[in-house]
This record gives C-alpha cells, structure tokens and sequence, in this order.
C-alpha cells in the first residue's frame, strides 16, 4: 500500500508540473490562394506532417486551398481578428500594412534563387518580419513563389515597348501599378480568385505570375503568350495570427518555428523544380513561349528604375538602407 500510495503521489507531481499545452489540442486553419497541386500546397502539407509529429499529433494543420477561405485581403483580416489561424500570401499583400514589403517587389533587384535566398533569409528579411506583430501577425519565413512572368493574348513580350498599351491584371500593390505604367500598360489591380474569369471575358489582356502559378490555374487556355520577363521574384510569407500565437505555449511556438524552418527548403525545392519543368508543360499546351535577352532586361530595368525611387524615398530610410547594403552584398557572392 506504501508503495502504491507513492506512486499515486508522483504521479500528482507528474500532473501538476506537466505544461498545460500537453494536454491541449489545436486545429490551425491554414489557407492560400493556390491550387492543391501548387507548391504553396506542397510546403502547408509538409510544415503540417512536421508540426503533427513534433507535437505528438496535437497541433493538427486543416489545409485550406484555392482561396477557400476568401481572397488575399480577407484571409489578412481573418488572422488579424484570430478568426483564422494561418496562410501563406505573396508577401506583396502585406505593402497596405507594412509598406516596406514593397522592398520585396522592386523589379530586377535580385536574378538568381542564391541572390534572393540570401535577401530573404538575411537581416532585411528579419527588419521586415519585425514590422508584424504591431499589426496582429506573426511571420515564421519566406517560401518561394519565383520569378514572375508576363502571360498575355495578344503578342510576345520580348522588349518593354511590347507592353505599351496592354491591360495588365497586377496584385493591388502600389509598385506593381508603379512599374507596369513605367511600362506604358495599363495596371489592372484585382483579387487572383478573380483573375481567370476576366482573362477569359477579355477584361483583360494578361497578367503576370511565376511559371507554375500560371500552369496550375490553366491560364494557357486563354491565354497563348508566355514571356520569360523574369522582372519581379516572388515570395509566399508564411503567416500566424497574433492572436493565435500569443495563446501558445513557447515549446509550442518552438515546434511552429522549427517546422516552418524545416518545411523551408523542401518547398523551395518543389517550388523551384516545378518552374522549371512548367515551362515545358506549358509549351505542350499551346502556349506560345519566348525569352527576353539581356539586352532588353537591362532597358527595361532602367525604365522601371523612377518607379523604384519614387517608393524607395517614401519608406523608413534604415530599412531602405539596410535593402540597399543587402543588395551589394549579394551580388558580390
């Protein structure tokens, strides 16, 4: 009996000490924007199978594609209020409340997956991710979006005098309507979950996406030119609501952290091989696809150059200068 009755009180021990999040299970609501077969989709399932396993199965992911859950904004406004848990937006719909995420959306700045990898992941990347929480978010990092490319129903793009004059669906986003009117188009901004329908009516005459955003929303059937302008990288920001975040426990915030980092690489790898093996796919569905020289790179990048100054002088200086140190120190790698 002696025994027993120490045994019945270490286990009360064992019940007081134990942390309360133990016990405690949690759905996260994690939307996007994305197809399922998109490698935004990709990176939710393996942060979720990582997370499941690092909490014991108590910190469950319920994965919500395809604007399920509403558009860029909406889905914004859910995590602020904690009506949502999670989502994994391009991080150009965070310039309305951080405008310094524009940074991110400055043509040409960085031309390879190295460079923006380093921009990212580096102390300009963690300024910007700082900038959150006063405005009811959590960021655990960036994931890849690519390159983004100008899709259209009228020509090639293979110079900026070809975009004059083209209705081009852009992110509600001030430097996207910025650069493409340098352009001489005409900057239509809307909702994505929006975007298709109006290629299809003519609303418009194209829009400007990575490779594998355009394949798995099968844009080549209403559109039959694909343009390799590469003029923007984009990237996904994978987002918590404060609300939410501050209800966890810090080993279940480690475990959030330590998933999302671990996710980080295996969806830029799908994210990067699907691009790739995209234009491709594209090509076998009618797409008419063309590269754009280096020549042209450089002249469409000088004409956008004003539009980067304009907003450049209208964002906190540190962090513009800290952009600016970044920039040259990657291109020296």
């Amino acid at each position: 009996m002696k025994l027993l009755r120490t045994l019945a009180a270490a286990g009360l021990c064992i019940g007081l000490v134990a942390p309360s999040w133990a016990q405690q299970e949690r759905v996260i609501r994690f939307g996007h924007l994305n197809n399922a077969d998109h490698p935004v989709s990709f990176g939710v399932k393996r942060f979720a199978e990582l997370l499941a396993a690092k909490s014991g199965g108590k910190m469950k992911v319920q994965e919500f594609p395809a604007s399920q859950l509403g558009n860029e904004m909406q889905q914004q406004s859910a995590l602020q209020g904690g009506v949502q848990q999670m989502s994994a937006p391009a991080t150009t719909s965070l310039a309305g409340i951080v405008k310094e995420f524009g940074l991110v959306d400055f043509p040409f700045s960085v031309s390879s997956f190295a460079q923006a990898d380093a921009l990212l992941d580096g102390p300009l990347g963690q300024a910007l991710i700082a900038k959150l929480p006063d405005k009811g978010l959590v960021a655990l990092g960036y994931w890849d979006l690519g390159f983004r490319n100008v899709t259209n129903s009228k020509r090639p793009i293979g110079r900026p005098e070809d975009l004059e004059g083209l209705k081009i669906r852009v992110i509600p986003n001030p430097v996207f309507l910025e650069t493409f009117k340098a352009f001489k188009a005409n900057p239509v901004p809307m909702p994505f979950a929006e975007l298709y329908g109006a290629l299809e009516a003519k609303a418009v005459d194209g829009q400007e996406n990575p490779y594998s955003v355009i394949l798995s929303n099968k844009f080549f059937e209403v559109q039959k030119f694909v343009s390799a302008t590469n003029h923007v990288y984009a990237a996904n920001i994978v987002l918590v609501s404060k609300k939410f975040w501050d209800s966890l426990s810090p080993a279940e915030q480690k475990m959030m952290h330590e998933a999302a980092d671990e996710a980080r690489g295996y969806q830029r790898q799908v994210s990067r091989a699907a691009a790739q093996k995209a234009v491709g796919e594209l090509q076998a569905k009618g797409a008419q696809f063309n590269e754009v020289s280096a020549a042209e790179q450089v002249r469409m990048r000088e004409i956008a150059k004003p539009a980067i100054d304009k907003f450049a002088a209208q964002y906190d200086p540190a962090i513009v200068k800290l952009y600016n140190d970044e920039l040259a120190r990657i291109r020296k790698q």
